[in-house]
């Protein structure tokens, strides 16, 4: 339960909301979680049971408003994840591992090291990118979220495939129209 760059952080909070959106939930089961984290660079053993399963799903839950929120809302929720989950930051080389940074106490659930984690993460690019960056994918059924550090390209879809089918759905309707 580590640390390692800003974009993996950000990355770990886009995707962990992005485990349930209108397609179907991904995280049915602990062993779902278990390849939710080794997928994002966490190593064995990772053990989890139903408790876990619902208490991350808990967290992705709270999460979930940032990228839907307008910034004084979406600055209080992951200060409250802030100051719940995290803890002052550590080195620790643990297991034999490298060292690396953690932000969660020692004896944290997945739960709450996500909590700590992607709340670090969000709060950073936010910091960084302002929360103009955070979004909703604009596609009509599509709930998946999204950041962009790109300063100059506004961006509007999770996808390029959304954003080509809204442009066709558009284009034919238009059509359809004259």
């Amino acid at each position: 339960m580590d640390i390692q760059t800003p974009d993996r952080l950000v990355r770990l909070a886009v995707d962990l909301v992005n485990t349930h959106s209108r397609t179907p939930e991904q995280l049915t089961t602990p062993a779902d979680v278990r390849e939710f984290l080794l997928e994002h660079g966490e190593a064995d053993p990772i053990e989890l049971d139903e408790g876990d399963l619902v208490a991350v799903r808990e967290v992705r839950e709270r999460i979930r408003p940032v990228f839907h929120a307008d910034p004084a809302a979406a600055a209080r929720t992951l200060n409250e994840l802030l100051a719940e989950y995290a803890v002052r930051p550590y080195l620790s080389d643990h297991d034999g591992s490298p060292w690396h940074l953690h932000v969660a106490k020692p004896e944290a659930t997945w739960a709450e090291w996500l909590a700590a984690t992607t709340a670090l993460g969000l709060s950073s690019f936010a910091a960084g990118h302002g929360f103009g960056a955070v979004g909703v994918c604009a596609a009509v059924d599509c709930e998946r979220v999204y950041v962009n550090p790109a300063e100059r390209r506004p961006r509007r879809f999770c996808s390029p495939t959304c954003s080509s089918r809204t442009r066709v759905a558009s284009y034919r309707a238009r059509r359809a129209e004259g």
